[in-house]
């Protein structure tokens, strides 16, 4: 299974958020730098972030980003739920445009769902916190000063 760069590009975003010093906010401009990706791409993905209440914008000229919530409480298989648009891992997932002639026979679709669901639940027991354990060598890899 491959998560789209949407849910990456987010899960990225939280952790350089949650690395950010006390107070300090962080900018999509400085995580388009340190990630190498497009601010454009990157705004949108802090839209849905904000809206789903996991990042704060603070707008004007002192403004940026900063998480809306505890790294406890930001749990990373809801995230990745919530970012991918979709689970569909072969074509038989997809009711409407499934044209597989052995779906009614086949047990392959079955392994598979045990397997994402199996995926979703080891994310399910991990936070945003846990992510951050080793932040010092996080920090260090994305210039982020202490």
């Amino acid at each position: 299974m491959r998560l789209k760069k949407y849910t990456d590009y987010a899960l990225r975003v939280l952790i350089y958020t949650a690395s950010k010093p006390e107070g300090e906010l962080a900018s999509i401009k400085e995580i388009s730098r340190v990630f190498d990706i497009s601010e454009n791409h990157l705004g949108k993905i802090v839209h849905q972030l904000n809206k789903l209440e996991l990042i704060e914008t603070i707008r004007g000229r002192l403004g940026g980003l900063r998480l809306a919530k505890n790294p406890e409480e930001i749990n990373i298989g809801s995230v990745v739920r919530t970012m991918e648009d979709d689970f569909l891992l072969l074509e038989c997932f997809d009711r409407e445009n499934n044209e597989c002639v052995i779906t009614p026979g086949c047990k392959l679709k079955d392994v598979l769902n045990d397997a994402l669901k199996a995926f979703l639940n080891v994310l399910d027991h991990y936070t945003l916190a846990d992510l951050l354990e080793n932040q010092g060598v996080l920090k260090h890899l994305m210039s982020i000063a202490d």
